[in-house]
């Protein structure tokens, strides 16, 4: 079941690409209809896992045996959240691609192809399968931005190409090391976890470390590896970014969890500062370089930048010494906050977009007043900054409470203290989203104001979910957290071998 969740939607780009005379409509329909089967398919899953440990719907076959690397695929209380996310956020972006009308058989076989490989990646039990879908990743998100951006597409697809391609070389190079500590050499990641590699070889693990640690930071991204994002947003349709912030992204912090803690214990535990603190750097610069930001989608990359440190913050603290509960809850609010993020800034970056078909510009400075001729629009981007700033009632505040309180818990005067100094970028959040209400939904009209139509049905129904899913875990979380809990107790057993 597992395999044909993460294939048919390679399936239907296939037959997309079979069927030159089906219509524009008719393709995207066929889109959403496949994308709407697949997450049909991943709530099947998700029931029938229930909330237990272990993984489940597991598949082994050999595939190239001579290095020990298989067909190795597998779910559980990590990877179905996110299975589920990436299945939403492609469904919403299938239906609000509905009025596109510039290449859409090549758009939606492309973006088909972006939800096999995102769904593969976070079902891999290889590392090789794991790097295959990483690397499949830069490949589909490079020819979305080129083939369908605007503005300097080109040199934001490169630039975006080129950092995050060196990136997974570095990641190979540390899955290398892996196999190659481990006895007997595999790439199987259960086998890994279960008996680390390079347990007697602190210097070796650290290397390794640090390997995987640029490849997925890249990714991430954090502060200073994160100066592909902002261009790469800005230029990319709103699809594209939708996809870029809420499921690429957390393909860097999913590998955190998946193989960097639970694999090296020893040297994540020995370099736990050093993750904290470009964790609170990320968080800080993140949330300063957004406020400071006049285009909206700059601002909104920069949040993400912001709200990826939190999660970084939150792992590394995992891996300090401290009480154990406490670091249980602070990597629940991390696997939290990757779902909670996907779907507000999924939704925040589909609602720019909305903006930039109306007017052809996302400088905040030239509207004011959007609320009185588009008053739908108008309360979105309300919903949708309340919940990145953490409000209450939506679910970036279960992340972020879970975050700070799992930090600040884990004892230590140096954990207090990093704490304490990330929670200005909540304020810094907080402020400058509300200088985004002010300046472009209240006050007087602006020069390009009277452009801006309302949301279409279309739109509407790709966004409206988002921001109902991340009301849903705000006030009644317990269905997310029942399936994410056991997996942050083994995290953090794994990582105090």
């Amino acid at each position: 079941m597992l395999s044909l969740v993460i294939f048919l939607p390679l399936a239907v780009a296939l037959g997309l690409s079979a069927l030159p005379k089906l219509g524009d409509r008719a393709v995207v329909r066929t889109w959403i209809a496949a994308s709407a089967a697949d997450l049909a398919l991943v709530i099947a899953m998700w029931a029938g896992h229930g909330n237990g440990g272990g993984v489940s719907y597991e598949e082994n076959v050999r595939w190239i045996p001579s290095v020990g690397a298989g067909y190795h695929i597998g779910v559980d209380g990590l990877s179905l959240p996110l299975l589920a996310l990436t299945s939403v956020l492609f469904l919403v972006c299938a239906i609000y691609s509905l009025r596109r009308t510039t290449q859409v058989r090549a758009f939606a076989a492309l973006f088909l192809f972006l939800q096999t490989v995102s769904l593969g990646l976070f079902a891999a039990l290889d590392l090789l399968l794991f790097f295959v879908f990483f690397d499949l990743s830069i490949v589909g998100m490079y020819f979305v931005i080129a083939g369908w951006g605007h503005g300097d597409r080109n040199r934001s697809a490169l630039k975006f190409f080129l950092y995050t391609f060196l990136g997974s070389l570095a990641l190979l190079l540390g899955f290398i090391g892996l196999y190659l500590g481990a006895e007997p050499h595999t790439f199987d990641m259960v086998e890994l976890t279960r008996h680390p590699a390079l347990a007697g070889s602190p210097g070796l693990a650290a290397l390794v470390l640090l390997a995987i640690g640029l490849g997925l930071a890249i990714k991430t991204p954090a502060v200073p590896f994160h100066t592909w994002l902002p261009p790469a947003h800005t230029d990319a349709p709103a699809e594209g970014s939708a996809i870029l912030a809420g499921i690429l992204l957390k393909m860097g912090t999913y590998g955190f969890v998946r193989i960097a803690m639970p694999m090296l214990p020893d040297a994540w535990r020995r370099y736990a500062w050093v993750i904290i603190i470009i964790g609170l750097i990320s968080v800080l610069y993140g949330a300063l370089v957004a406020f400071a930001q006049e285009d909206l989608k700059r601002l909104i990359a920069y949040t993400s930048v912001n709200h990826m440190g939190y999660i970084v913050l939150a792992l590394g603290a995992a891996g300090a010494a401290g009480d154990e509960a406490a670091r249980r809850l602070a990597v629940t609010g991390a696997v939290t906050q990757m779902v909670s993020h996907g779907l507000i800034t999924g939704a925040l970056f589909l609602l720019s977009g909305v903006l930039y078909d109306r007017a052809r510009t996302y400088d905040m400075g030239r509207f004011g007043g959007l609320a009185r001729g588009a008053p739908v629009f108008s309360a979105l981007i309300a919903l949708g900054a309340f919940a990145s700033l953490g409000l209450p009632g939506l679910s970036g505040f279960i992340a972020e409470f879970q975050i700070f309180t799992g930090v600040i818990g884990s004892g230590g005067t140096g954990l207090v203290v990093a704490g304490a100094l990330a929670v200005p970028g909540i304020l810094i959040t907080a402020a400058l989203f509300l200088r985004l209400l002010h300046r472009a939904v209240l006050g007087p009209p602006g020069e390009l104001t009277s452009r801006v139509t309302d949301v279409h049905r279309s739109e509407l129904a790709a966004v409206a979910p988002l921001l109902v899913l991340s009301a849903a875990i705000g006030v009644a979380p317990r269905f997310l957290l029942d399936a994410i809990e056991p997996i942050s107790s083994a995290v953090v057993s794994l990582v105090a071998r």
